[in-house]
């Protein structure tokens, strides 16, 4: 399941609406990526993150807890 696991952000859902307005189902997924953290001891841990969550650690350097 396309799911964050810091701040929980998940798939939307809505309607696909044509030019004749005829309306069908569909979701929109989040952009989730499988990134590698290293621990203090030095332990790899493989974690689903948005691109979101990704430009935040990007920019202050501090993974969400």
């Amino acid at each position: 399941m396309a799911k964050c696991q810091f701040c929980s952000k998940g798939p939307q859902f809505g309607n696909n609406v044509s030019h004749s307005h005829r309306k069908t189902r569909r979701r929109w997924n989040v952009n989730v990526q499988r990134v590698s953290r290293y621990d203090a001891d030095g332990t790899r841990t493989r974690v689903r993150m948005c691109t979101r969550c990704l430009r935040t650690v990007a920019k202050t350097g501090k993974w969400p807890t």
